[in-house]
């Protein structure tokens, strides 16, 4: 599937040009994405990389799947979109962190912070995974433009995520289109052994 420029840091695994894509929409705030990043990074990320088996064959993209029912929701696919600008080697090392520090995120131990607070919390697990020189371009692209109702400077990016969902009719995360189909057989449960089974599948080799 195709991404605007700004948003290549988001295929996660494999390589842009690779025949086969998996789109994969993940909520960072949802415990069922947690669980299947964890399962990207283990299983898919090594069979994708070079020298992986289905390397050049297969990408995974990261479809950040905004779930306004989370309040949080929101602000944490912000500050990811705002690392893919300014460091996007670190764009899946921070999606693994937030999913690994998600719980902070969810409703009640959020519920008596501030959104400027929750972006400064953001900020600071930031700053645990990218460059330094890169933190202080990390908080410029989440502050808030002079216009009363402006976003900041990565809302257009965040709109674009979001239509793609509703475009494609995408509900709840984590859900995955397999060559642009929705896959309903991949579960957020499946280890190794389901990944390659389905993968053996799929691809040709």
């Amino acid at each position: 599937m195709a991404l605007q420029p700004s948003l290549r840091p988001l295929i996660i695994a494999g390589t842009a040009d690779a025949p086969h894509t998996l789109d994969v929409f993940l909520d960072y705030v949802c415990p069922y994405s947690a669980k299947m990043s964890a399962a990207i990074d283990s299983v898919l990320v090594p069979l994708l990389s070079a020298g992986g088996k289905y390397h050049s064959r297969v990408k995974v993209v990261f479809r950040p799947q905004v779930q306004p029912w989370h309040a949080t929701s929101t602000l944490v696919h912000e500050a990811g979109l705002a690392v893919a600008r300014v460091s996007p080697e670190q764009f899946w090392p921070f999606s693994l962190a937030l999913f690994k520090r998600q719980g902070e995120y969810f409703d009640i131990p959020s519920s008596t912070l501030t959104p400027l607070q929750i972006r400064d919390k953001l900020a600071a697990l930031a700053a645990e995974v990218i460059p330094a020189n890169a933190t202080g371009s990390f908080a410029d692209l989440l502050a808030l433009k002079s216009s009363p109702n402006g976003g900041n400077a990565v809302t257009d990016d965040l709109k674009y995520t979001i239509k793609f969902s509703r475009q494609n009719g995408i509900h709840v995360s984590p859900t995955v289109l397999w060559d642009g189909l929705v896959a309903n057989e991949i579960s957020s449960s499946w280890g190794g052994k389901e990944w390659m089974e389905f993968l053996a599948a799929k691809v040709a080799v």
